[in-house]
């Protein structure tokens, strides 16, 4: 049965971050370009979780990258706020940028190795025109504390005298420091034990309540990133899919690539759902360096028809906080 349909595009008032547009190309020579990231728009409301999530190279990092211009886009729209990010020059963006903070994937290199936890925690507020250093470093205790460090144990070491998850806590109070309006984590906790992922993920969600934080957290992991987000968007070589309140995303998912990414997870608590007989055709892979005309998936797709290879399916609302780009739902 298809869905009621909304093409009006989702509120964008008072946003904390909205992006639109956003395309990200890479020139790899030979008259060969990677298409990483081609025209996706959404907003994060003010204190949202918007949960990213694909497999492996569906341009979901590089599309957190972009936002913090790590590089610039090749072309699109972001704004912080009111702001646009990339309309600024170079002195503009280093200022606007303390408000969009970002933690990476990998905790232990994201750290520089020579460098002890109280200059890395201290050093951004120091740049920006901390000058009363006695107050910075109070600070600086407070945040390592509320990240769930002791103070007076981790002062003093570099990041090889640090575990991974001690690591991706300074990585955080790092971020915090700087009192940002948004937060984007880039698969945060995929290089964790799975006991010291739940405490990062509550972590998080304190810090969010506690400072008023908008989170873009971006993962591979559909159940962490069902867990932690208000809203969840799915992304496919590049492109928006859907994007779905989470509390609805395990049996109101309506675009095929969701229910097949949510049909390999084991749920013994859902309800049965058309998710489960979903079956993809199996053939090789697209690539972003030639990716499918129309439909990104539709090569994959059980429901692909002729107008799939002949339009790109847009992003339309279909109810409250739930879009689809799929002609055939």
């Amino acid at each position: 049965m298809t869905a009621a349909t909304d093409t009006r595009k989702p509120e964008t008032v008072d946003a904390a971050l909205t992006v639109e547009d956003l395309v990200v190309e890479f020139n790899v020579g030979k008259g060969q370009t990677v298409h990483a990231v081609s025209g996706i728009s959404f907003t994060v409301a003010p204190g949202e979780t918007l949960g990213v999530v694909g497999e492996s190279g569906c341009g979901k990092s590089t599309a957190g990258r972009a936002i913090m211009q790590l590089p610039s886009p090749t072309s699109g729209s972001i704004r912080l706020g009111e702001t646009e990010m990339t309309a600024l020059g170079a002195e503009e963006l280093r200022r606007s940028r303390t408000q969009l903070q970002m933690i990476f994937q990998d905790p232990i290199s994201s750290l520089n190795p020579r460098r002890k936890v109280k200059a890395l925690i201290t050093e951004g507020p120091s740049i920006w025109g901390g000058k009363d250093k006695a107050a910075i470093e109070a600070r600086a205790r407070e945040v390592l504390a509320e990240v769930g460090l002791d103070p007076d144990m981790v002062w003093d070491r570099t990041p090889r005298e640090l575990s991974g998850g001690q690591c991706q806590r300074v990585c955080i109070a790092r971020a915090l420091m700087l009192d940002p309006k948004v937060l984007i984590c880039d698969e945060p906790v995929s290089s964790l034990d799975v006991s010291v992922q739940a405490q990062i993920l509550n972590l998080l969600e304190d810090a969010k309540k506690r400072h008023g934080l908008s989170l873009l957290f971006i993962a591979h992991n559909m159940a962490v990133v069902k867990n932690i987000s208000d809203r969840v968007m799915i992304m496919y070589l590049g492109r928006v899919c859907e994007i779905v309140p989470a509390e609805d995303m395990q049996n109101r998912a309506l675009h095929p690539y969701t229910q097949l990414l949510l049909s390999s997870i084991p749920d013994p608590d859902a309800t049965v759902t058309a998710a489960q007989n979903v079956e993809q055709k199996v053939i090789e892979l697209p690539s972003p360096l030639n990716p499918p005309s129309g439909c990104r998936f539709r090569t994959r797709c059980p429901l692909a028809t002729d107008l799939c290879a002949e339009e790109v399916p847009e992003l339309r609302l279909v109810q409250g906080g739930h879009q689809v780009a799929c002609h055939n739902v």
